[in-house]
């Protein structure tokens, strides 16, 4: 028996995986008001704790990377999910704030290996004018994660405690394992894939030559890896911190107890969802409006650079109402700004070369995250929020500035797709110093990029 739409179910495997990736780690930041006091933890011990999870997140993105590209997307996402679930179960035994880190290392080694493999499945399942989308869709689901983990992990934190809000979340990720094991295979071996299907995923596709795929030496030789990871350097420290600190800073500086940490820390994380989703959409409809990819990419994610300085209104504003509120925009913006930025390295690498690019990309990411927990937990304890608010203000515009000036290259044409289907359209782009020629015209180039399917999703 054939299941049409067989992809959207892959999708929604990979969006439940982001999920439960969420819950898990934002179990901690919840309960961290609670927990700090039990466990006598200062502020200072707590960004020591956070970066004890941040420091192995960090390494494991290059390091899961190239997991995922020599084990391939079924295993390696397996393998992950089965780590970080348990990990994060273990938790419960924590008894000093350095055990706590502990616990935190463990499940910094696991959860970077989702998103790499994630990327993965999407250069193998979808075509490129759905991959904005269904990364869209996999970045909401690190917001519906933190949605779900404020209310669920604060009532079993008043009803049973800490300690068992830790294995409640963590026995999630065993109940997703069975239904990805059964379902989760490459198209052209899947025996549920329809054959229009099929050939709608095989269409032609704005990736390397098979032929000519770099190696890991040559891919560090391009300027736009290096861009990408800059990009990500500046841009998600403002992420990790409302991931790590809200609950904390709602509780702290603004007066909130845990039940209304529960009533609304989640908002922010709703609005980064809607964010998720209106970015991929966006630079999607963008793609066919006689835009290339890049422009389109660079089009959605500007306006969302240009709006982040309105994080410094959070550090003078009295209303907490207010507050939440900019805070909400904020993350709306910041997700519709990551899932084009994430979505780059789809339109520019093989799907063979993704996992080491969107690992070797991610190391920015936890890297810039690492120093700015360690900075804000000592700003926080010497001083107060304030500052903080105000740095975050200047991160986006930095990075879409080096991002602009590194990956500036129109995304790689070439002769074929990503699995192997030919065109007669000339390649372009650069790779390994080499200049191809530039012969496609205008009119095949807005037919690659923005008409993949003139129904998408009709299959």
């Amino acid at each position: 028996m054939k299941i049409r739409h067989l992809r959207w179910y892959i999708a929604a495997l990979l969006f439940a995986s982001t999920v439960i990736n969420y819950v898990d780690r934002q179990t901690l930041s919840i309960v961290a008001p609670v927990l700090t006091k039990e466990l006598n933890i200062s502020q200072v011990q707590y960004a020591n704790i956070l970066q004890a999870f941040l420091i192995p997140y960090t390494v494991m993105y290059v390091i899961s990377g190239m997991v995922v590209d020599r084990w391939g997307t079924r295993i390696s996402l397996s393998v992950f999910m089965a780590w970080w679930s348990a990990s994060n179960a273990l938790h419960f035994m924590a008894r000093s704030a350095a055990q706590l880190a502990g616990f935190r290392f463990l499940l910094g080694v696991g959860e970077p290996g989702n998103y790499m493999a994630a990327a993965r499945a999407v250069s193998e399942w979808y075509p490129a004018k759905e991959r904005a989308f269904v990364n869209g869709l996999v970045n909401a689901g690190s917001a519906l994660g933190a949605i779900i983990a404020t209310p669920l992990v604060v009532w079993i934190t008043v009803q049973h405690g800490w300690r068992a809000a830790f294995v409640a979340t963590g026995a999630l990720g065993f109940v997703w394992l069975v239904f990805w094991l059964l379902l989760y295979r490459l198209p052209e071996r899947h025996r549920l894939i329809t054959g229009q299907e099929l050939e709608y995923i095989q269409s032609p596709s704005e990736t390397l030559d098979p032929a000519a795929r770099p190696g890991w030496a040559e891919l560090l030789n391009q300027r736009e890896i290096w861009g990408l990871l800059l990009a990500r350097f500046f841009s998600d420290p403002v992420w990790w911190f409302y991931l790590f600190w809200m609950p904390k800073y709602l509780v702290e500086q603004r007066g909130f107890t845990l039940a209304q940490v529960g009533m609304f820390a989640w908002l922010p994380y709703l609005a980064s969802d809607l964010g998720s989703l209106a970015g991929g959409y966006v630079s999607g409809r963008l793609t066919g409006a006689r835009r290339t990819v890049l422009q389109a990419r660079y089009a959605t994610m500007l306006p969302c650079a240009l709006f982040m300085p309105a994080s410094i209104l959070i550090a003078f504003t009295q209303s907490s109402a207010l507050a939440l509120g900019l805070i909400c925009l904020i993350l709306f913006f910041h997700m519709a700004w990551k899932t084009n930025l994430m979505t780059l390295t789809n339109d520019i690498y093989a799907a063979e070369s993704v996992g080491f690019v969107s690992g070797f990309t991610s190391f920015g990411s936890g890297a810039g995250g690492v120093l700015f927990t360690n900075v804000t937990g000592r700003i926080v304890q010497a001083f107060s929020y304030n500052l903080v608010f105000i740095t975050m203000g200047v991160l986006h515009p930095a990075a879409f500035l080096v991002c602009r000036l590194l990956v500036s290259k129109a995304p790689r044409q070439t002769a074929s797709s990503n699995i192997g289907h030919h065109s007669t359209a000339p390649a372009i782009g650069r790779y390994g110093g080499r200049q191809a020629e530039i012969s496609m015209s205008a009119t095949a180039d807005h037919k690659e990029a923005g008409n993949v399917c003139k129904e998408p999703g009709i299959y």
